[in-house]
């Protein structure tokens, strides 16, 4: 464990940002993975019993009750820090919104969770812990058990066939232009859709070549994903050939990839 990981309580209690009602701390994003640089944040998460009360933190709005998170920024160590404070009940609420239940009486994609909420459950599983073993393992099963997975692959699949549909479309219409940038969008859902059937719940492009080596899925390879990612076959002359491309193996993906 690297210097501030390993001093995180210590720099918590130092700024005064260590309430006595504390249940868990962990460190998620690039520090957690090992995936840090030098201009990289300390990203932290501290589950407490009550609100945090201090003059030193924002607000940030998430749909439960309470209805915000309190976040505190400050640079310590030579990084600087983000730490969000989540209430224990806050977390119960949101594990009910991915409950198996849940789930299949409402299948509507993209309205359940927020970006905030569905960024905490994601990283949750690959933190690495400072306190509160228990805690974080009894949520981890409980994760495991639900149904996010299930939930975000769908999304996924379902946003990567609408891209590659738009995408043939436009090219039969000859607007290979937006085909191109349609096909690209339905790549990127369909490599979000392999990752997270592998249990990589990151969002973005950041980190996706990492998560991509990391997991080496049967279905596509590195090779053959980077040469996507980075347009490496693309013809400006015959766009309609690497959208054809492009879209044939995103309905590959989502014949394989079980929700």
């Amino acid at each position: 464990m690297n210097e501030p990981l390993a001093k995180c309580l210590d720099v918590l209690r130092g700024e005064d940002l260590l309430p006595d009602d504390t249940l868990a701390v962990f460190v998620v994003g690039s520090a957690a993975r090992g995936w840090a640089h030098a201009t990289s944040d300390i990203d932290v998460v501290v589950i407490t019993k009550s609100p945090l009360q201090s003059e030193r933190t924002q607000l940030l709005l998430v749909p439960l009750v309470p209805g915000s998170l309190s976040v505190a920024t400050f640079s310590a160590l030579d990084k600087r820090w983000e730490v969000k404070y989540w209430q224990d009940a806050q977390v119960d609420q949101l594990y009910r919104k991915v409950t198996w239940k849940a789930f299949e009486e409402d299948q509507t994609i993209g309205d359940r969770l927020t970006e905030v909420e569905e960024l905490f459950l994601g990283r949750l599983l690959s933190c690495v812990v400072i306190s509160g073993d228990d805690w974080i393992l009894g949520r981890q099963r409980e994760l495991a058990d639900s149904a996010f997975r299930s939930l975000l692959v769908m999304r996924a699949l379902t946003e990567a066939d609408e891209a590659a549909e738009t995408a043939i479309g436009q090219i039969a219409a000859g607007d290979s232009e937006c085909a191109v940038l349609c096909a690209r969008e339905a790549f990127g859902w369909a490599v979000q859709a392999i990752l997270i059937d592998q249990h990589q719940y990151d969002s973005g492009v950041k980190w996706r070549p990492r998560r991509f080596r990391l997991v080496a899925p049967a279905l596509l390879t590195f090779d053959e994903y980077w040469s996507i990612e980075t347009m490496r076959e693309f013809d400006p002359t015959a766009p309609e050939v690497w959208v054809e491309r492009v879209v044939e193996v995103c309905k590959k993906v989502s014949m394989e990839i079980e929700v």
